[in-house]
């Protein structure tokens, strides 16, 4: 007999549908599957308070051209690490040879050779990481064998050995400092190298979370917390990282974590000698302390930063600074008037910093009233007391006209020649202030110097000769002019259209704070400037000391290591083209972007 199937329709399409989501999450499974249970960030716990990694590695031709520049630069590394060592000498001679014997290792070789030697993987991933506030960098390693290598070797060069520890079947070396209660290990478990800085007295949970042989419950790359920041901010895959405030700044205030706990007692031991208060007495928190903390870090609860491109020309970077909604809402709406504070600089060194004086009064002042309503008990953070209450006093004095009426500062440069007799450099260039009075800032310029007083600009921007004494004080052609809400003065050949052209630039969009421009050549020139001013004050010590029977006081030596120091940093700067960046307040808090180009 025939059957008729009975079944509603609606449930047979329902089958269809459990088909298509057992496979699609069969596909979610497998997907997930991929990552790696070894890779560095599956060691790090996922409520780390900080936390940076590379969550991919960077191809053949632009590690390539990575390692070249970093070539170019280590020899300007190596020469600061052995000026700094010098410095140190007499203070601190542990420090100073520890210095040395660093730079040492680099001193001389490419960048492919000290990876070699130190037995990383170029192609491998990294990540630093806070267990509780106790840093822990992970690296995969291409040979162990060269890496242990590599640090029996620094340690032989320092003088001093690292005690070698076993706990269970992992060894690991360790090296305590008793002054200030904290511990360094270095660690080779399984393909990673681990390098982490521990409380003396280090319990041995602590121990075994720091070398992976206990991991954590949940990690940051079972959470994707680094993978979704990237895509959020705009971040590149090559370097990623976060601190959390919100962890961070409770556990450093609150006395409960193990590296916090040796910090303080350090720094009690060093009280006490200094008072005779027991150590056990300067030990105490507070118990506001935590409280204390939470309240700053609701102000600023997260920093991050990434690089947006990196490639043989560019490194160009985003840091991003959470901020409390009140604060968020005080500036990313405003539009400051500021000429040039709209466009992207273009002089060799120009600069546009908004500085609102109105907002920027209403706002610190709200915040020191708030402080003052409500002050720190804390006794590690009642120095906050006093900052603000003198950052309330200042912000009133800001009031008064002129600084009350400040929108902001452009300054752009474009010559700079040092003088070789340490005087006066020979420059052009232009200076604009942006100001809800120009006339005003010109009345009170004029009775502070009488040179002034024969400008006399109109409010339609055009360039008028300055008088003829204050272009001779100068040594330059210079020309001043005023808009509505600005004034300028320039000096140098030219110099009358560019300032013409500037005073009418546009101001900020909304929440624009700060653009800046250097060039390498200017980078150079300034350089070469700083360089004259510490070797004309290294010789004029030299003179006033002239025993050098003493080599740590040997003014001759220290000549020498500056101009090497300063040599090596021109040569850093001869290979930028130009370095930029721009601050603005966005929706969720303060955006800083730079932006880096090689020649």
């Amino acid at each position: 007999m025939l059957r008729l199937n009975t079944t509603p329709l609606g449930k047979n399409m329902r089958r269809p549908k459990r088909v298509l989501a057992l496979a699609f999450s069969g596909l979610l499974l497998a997907a997930c599957s991929h990552k790696d249970k070894d890779a560095p960030l599956a060691f790090a716990p996922a409520d780390t308070p900080y936390v940076i990694a590379n969550l991919d590695v960077l191809d053949d031709s632009t590690r390539k051209a990575i390692l070249a520049q970093v070539d170019a630069e280590m020899p300007a590394q190596v020469a600061q690490m052995k000026a700094q060592a010098d410095q140190l000498a007499e203070k601190d001679q542990d420090m100073a040879k520890y210095l040395r014997t660093v730079a040492g290792e680099f001193d001389g070789n490419t960048a492919e050779q000290v990876i070699q030697e130190t037995g990383l993987n170029p192609k491998g991933y990294m990540a630093l990481y806070g267990l509780g506030l106790s840093p822990v960098l992970r690296m995969e390693l291409a040979d162990a064998n060269a890496f242990q290598q590599f640090v029996a070797k620094l340690q032989n060069d320092y003088g001093k050995k690292f005690d070698t520890v076993t706990l269970g079947t992992q060894s690991y070396q360790r090296y305590v400092t008793p002054a200030s209660h904290v511990q360094f290990i270095i660690a080779v478990v399984g393909k990673h190298a681990v390098i982490a800085m521990l409380p003396q007295d280090a319990a041995q949970p602590l121990l075994r979370q720091a070398l992976g042989l206990d991991r954590p419950a949940k990690s940051v790359q079972d959470t994707d917390r680094l993978t979704d920041l990237a895509k959020s901010k705009g971040y590149a895959k090559w370097a990623v990282g976060e601190i959390d405030l919100t962890r961070l700044l409770p556990l450093f205030v609150s006395g409960q974590d193990p590296l916090a706990q040796s910090l303080q007692k350090m720094r009690a031991e060093n009280e006490s000698a200094k008072t005779g208060e027991p150590v056990t007495n300067l030990m105490q928190v507070a118990p506001s302390c935590s409280g204390e903390a939470d309240r700053i870090a609701a102000r600023v609860p997260r920093m991050s930063v990434g690089y947006t491109t990196l490639d043989e020309k560019h490194r160009d970077m985003r840091f991003d600074v959470t901020l409390a909604n009140d604060i968020v809402s005080a500036f990313n709406g405003l539009k400051v008037e500021l000429p040039g504070l709209g466009s992207d600089p273009t002089a060799p060194f120009e600069m546009s910093l908004a500085l609102p004086m109105q907002q920027i009064r209403a706002f610190w002042g709200a915040q020191a009233q708030a402080v003052t309503d409500k002050p720190f008990t804390c006794p590690m953070l009642d120095n906050l007391n006093e900052t603000f209450s003198s950052l309330g006093d200042a912000v009133q004095k800001a009031a008064v006209p002129p600084i009350g009426d400040l929108l902001g500062l452009h300054v752009a440069v474009d010559s700079y020649t040092p003088n070789p007799g340490g005087g006066m450099p020979k420059l052009s260039g232009r200076v604009v202030i942006g100001t809800n009075n120009p006339a005003g800032l010109l009345a009170m310029a004029q009775v502070t110097s009488p040179m002034l007083n024969g400008v006399k600009p109109t409010s339609d921007g055009k360039p008028v000769v300055l008088p003829a004494q204050l272009t001779n004080a100068l040594g330059e052609s210079g020309w001043a002019a005023m808009a509505n809400k600005s004034i300028g003065i320039a000096v140098g050949t030219d110099e009358d259209g560019k300032l013409a052209d500037t005073i009418k630039q546009q101001g900020g969009d909304a929440g624009e704070l700060m653009r800046v421009r250097l060039d390498g050549d200017m980078y150079a020139n300034w350089i070469t400037l700083l360089q004259q001013r510490a070797e004309n004050a290294a010789a004029m010590a030299a003179t006033m000391n002239p025993d050098d029977s003493n080599p740590q006081n040997d003014e001759k030596t220290a000549i020498a290591n500056t101009k090497a120091q300063f040599e090596a940093m021109k040569s850093e700067a001869a290979r930028i083209k130009a370095i930029g960046m721009r601050v603005q307040m966005q929706d969720q808090g303060l955006v800083i972007t730079t932006h880096t180009e090689m020649k």
